[in-house]
């Protein structure tokens, strides 16, 4: 079996992941951070500042200065809580919202290119791989975390 390590870095460079920028739409470069913020945002209801960041395993002062920059560029609504002035409420405007989709079509798009290569059974493996694989990193006590 090739050494696990080489795996995970061919598959981050292939997928773009060491891109500094992600994607650009409608003139705006979107960094990957940015573009991971963007579709959670639009896929919670509603979600505070906290919820995004503990979703993305980002400490809470990184998280602020993305959202912050996100906010300059048109496409995050910072809105506090009525019930807690201190929570913000995060949502995306008509812009952030273009730019959501317009990346999550961007993506299924490739993924459905790369998955055109392999047969059903294929496929089927892969993807089954894949949950398994995110399973045991959500049990894993280093998960998501580089261990040094």
């Amino acid at each position: 079996m090739e050494n696990k390590r080489e795996l995970f870095h061919v598959l981050t460079r292939r997928f773009g992941l060491l891109d500094r920028n992600c994607c650009s739409v409608g003139g705006i470069d979107i960094s990957l951070v940015q573009s991971h913020i963007l579709y959670e945002i639009d896929n919670q209801h509603s979600p505070s500042m906290q919820q995004i960041a503990e979703t993305l395993a980002m400490d809470i002062t990184t998280f602020s200065r993305q959202i912050q920059t996100l906010v300059k560029m048109g496409l995050v609504k910072k809105t506090p809580w009525s019930e807690d002035k201190r929570v913000s409420i995060l949502s995306l405007t008509v812009e952030g919202k273009f730019a959501a989709t317009t990346i999550d079509k961007s993506v299924n798009v490739y993924l459905e290119e790369v998955f055109s290569h392999m047969n059903d059974f294929e496929r089927e493996t892969v993807l089954r791989s894949l949950e398994i694989l995110n399973d045991a990193m959500s049990k894993s006590s280093v998960c998501c975390t580089p261990v040094y």
